[in-house]
């Protein structure tokens, strides 16, 4: 560690974001631009390089941390850009959009707040780029052997790049019409730019990774011909079956899930769209649905300029610090988190009927009810105990000219037909099954990611790809170097 008394003398200071009036009129990035390098370097001093990490056991991906964070506060970023790409293909993507369990798994966030690991990693990603200590890493020699990846989000993206390195041929197949899965159609701009991504995929194109867009597996090309032309098939299509709210008034027009909404935003800003045809434009939103999700859907509506936007949660508010007893150290807490669409929500006031910022906690949605046309125009809710029970008088009604479902996803969408077409066996809650070496019942099959382990986070999906390929890389020469982090069966810590 380079001063031992970092964290004793040092405050957490975290990465400033730019004023609300200003970020919300455009689709950049809402962190200060070169903002973080003058302080980074003060906030890794405060990692105290304990002697057991536990925030390698909080990430899935056993990022070495204290030994990047050290040599960030000595300012030696070739070597802290070795070490964190050691472990993590996509640390700019991680550093962006992960909500770091890291940090709630850091020692000192016992009593103090936690090391601004999140923030350290994203600066030694940007710095990796820009001193060009990241460079293509094609193969020496080629295997001979190929491989299909179905899906380009994050976990097909890490199990290419590993294949890839390991000499083998690599196809990814999408079925939209650029690469990047969820980032890139899921995740707003304000959080991620695509230029990230861009820059990634560029990588991978010179290392010898081989892209198939507009294609969907199962319907443009059959999944068993695909199986027969390749040695061996990693199926990452991410968990896209979205989850329904069956109450009545849910067949009116102008109630929409969030990612039919999500991506036409994405593709004005990729200037595909000038203007999307569900634009939260002079309308009152609803959101249904607390996560992330949710969150991104409230920043969206916010920058086209919705008159009102409101987010409903089922659970009660979180508390602001986390409940020793339910939820101790080092798991990760359920505590009350201000995003930045949140902030932006609460400072320019667009949901006057909710509680500290946009959202509306222990809400239930009743019905909707429509206009003579048939388009939706209020919610009907209920507050609800802690056994999502409702509260008798509690009932009251939202305007909602625009209502977003944010509820999450259950598994691979099967509309496309792969999953029937390879017989593939299923997991009862809807996830593709597989053994404990990330094999599917069909022989060559892999699956990874959310497909596979249901909706989980983005250093999740990036972990099981890079334990996938080790597996499709063992499986195709009897053996393997590749790193696998976890197990299929692996999950969070918790109680």
């Amino acid at each position: 560690m380079a001063d031992p008394k970092g964290f004793m003398t040092t405050p957490r200071q975290d990465w400033p974001r730019r004023p609300v009036e200003e970020r919300v009129r455009d689709w950049d990035e809402v962190y200060v631009p070169g903002a973080l390098l003058p302080i980074i370097s003060k906030q890794a001093d405060r990692c105290m390089d304990c002697g057991i990490p536990f925030c390698h056991e909080a990430c899935p991906l056993g990022n070495l941390i204290p030994e990047w964070n050290d040599l960030v506060s000595r300012e030696d970023w070739r070597a802290a850009a070795d070490r964190l790409h050691a472990t993590n293909n996509f640390p700019e993507f991680t550093g962006r959009l992960c909500p770091a369990p890291c940090e709630a798994g850091c020692v000192l966030a016992i009593n103090q707040p936690a090391v601004t690991i999140k923030n350290v990693e994203c600066a030694i990603a940007d710095r990796a780029w820009e001193e060009g200590f990241a460079p293509p890493r094609p193969p020496d020699r080629l295997s001979g052997r190929t491989v299909a990846v179905i899906g380009s989000g994050p976990a097909g993206l890490a199990a290419a790049q590993q294949l890839t390195r390991a000499g083998h041929t690599v196809a990814v197949y999408e079925k939209d019409d650029r690469i990047g899965g969820l980032m890139r159609y899921g995740i707003p701009a304000f959080k991620m730019e695509k230029r990230h991504l861009e820059r990634r995929i560029d990588q991978m194109r010179a290392e010898g990774t081989k892209f198939r867009t507009s294609t969907a597996v199962g319907r443009d090309i059959g999944a068993p011909e695909l199986r027969a032309r390749y040695d061996a098939v990693v199926i990452s299509t991410g968990a896209t079956a979205w989850r329904e709210l069956p109450v009545p008034g849910r067949e009116l027009s102008g109630i929409h899930q969030a990612m039919e909404y999500l991506p036409l935003a994405n593709r004005v800003c990729e200037g595909d769209l000038e203007m999307s045809p569900m634009s939260a434009a002079g309308k009152h939103v609803v959101i249904v649905g607390g996560g992330d999700t949710g969150a991104d859907c409230l920043g969206t509506a916010v920058r086209e300029g919705a008159a009102s936007v409101t987010q409903l949660d089922i659970y009660g508010r979180p508390e602001a610090e986390r409940d020793e007893d339910t939820e101790p150290w080092p798991t990760y807490p359920k505590i009350y988190r201000l995003s930045g669409a949140h902030e932006e929500a609460r400072d320019l006031g667009t949901a006057p009927a909710a509680d500290a910022d946009a959202r509306l906690f222990a809400a239930s949605t009743l019905r909707f009810t429509g206009d003579a046309d048939g388009h939706v125009r209020s919610l009907h809710l209920v507050e609800v105990d802690v056994q999502r029970r409702p509260l008798p008088g509690t009932g009251r009604t939202l305007p909602a000219d625009l209502v977003l479902l944010a509820l999450g996803f259950s598994g691979p969408d099967r509309e496309d037909g792969l999953v029937d077409q390879l017989g593939l066996t299923m997991e009862p809650r809807g996830t593709i099954a597989r053994d404990a070496g990330f094999a599917t019942n069909v022989p060559g099959v892999f699956a990874a990611g959310d497909a596979a382990r249901g909706q989980s986070l983005i250093v999740w999906a990036i972990a099981e790809g890079r334990a996938v390929a080790a597996a499709v890389d063992r499986y195709l020469t009897g053996t393997s170097r590749l790193p696998s982090p976890i197990g299929p069966y692996d999950r969070p810590m918790a109680v």
